[in-house]
């Protein structure tokens, strides 16, 4: 699967903990930034992530900020984009099921690495179950 991954400078050492867990999982990165610990805007890179899933570069994005809050805040700004902050595996894992979530906000100073790393592959390997769902998905554009 495609991935773009984005973070702002609170992100950016969880970051590369989640490009390795995926590189060797097979993933395609499109990594856009940031790429230090230098301070950054945080919806700069949201905005990044969701252009490269609107443009089709990418099937899902993950974005990754002190809290996710922000992230999650401004990912959630694009009709195309359902961003969902998770803390543990069962969020990520309903966030695929029922909601067909399509962004994934971590938040890199409230997780631990070992629990982002399982929410991460959680999140990737759950199918959207369709069905009610979907109709659900639908009332929101």
């Amino acid at each position: 699967m495609k991935i773009a991954l984005g973070c702002d400078h609170g992100g950016f050492v969880l970051k590369k903990e989640i490009v390795h867990l995926l590189e060797q999982s097979g993933h395609t990165i499109i990594d856009l930034g940031c790429h230090s610990e230098e301070s950054v805007d945080y919806p700069d890179y949201a905005d990044k992530v969701c252009q490269a899933i609107k443009d089709e570069r990418c099937v899902r994005g993950i974005l990754i900020c002190g809290t996710g809050i922000g992230m999650s805040m401004a990912a959630n700004r694009h009709r195309h984009i359902r961003a969902a902050l998770c803390h543990e595996a069962v969020t990520a894992k309903l966030s695929r099921e029922h909601n067909d979530a399509n962004v994934l906000c971590l938040g890199a100073r409230v997780l631990g690495v070992s629990i982002a790393l399982d929410v991460v592959r959680v999140w990737l390997t759950t199918e959207f179950a369709g069905g009610r769902h979907l109709r659900r998905i639908s009332m929101m554009g």
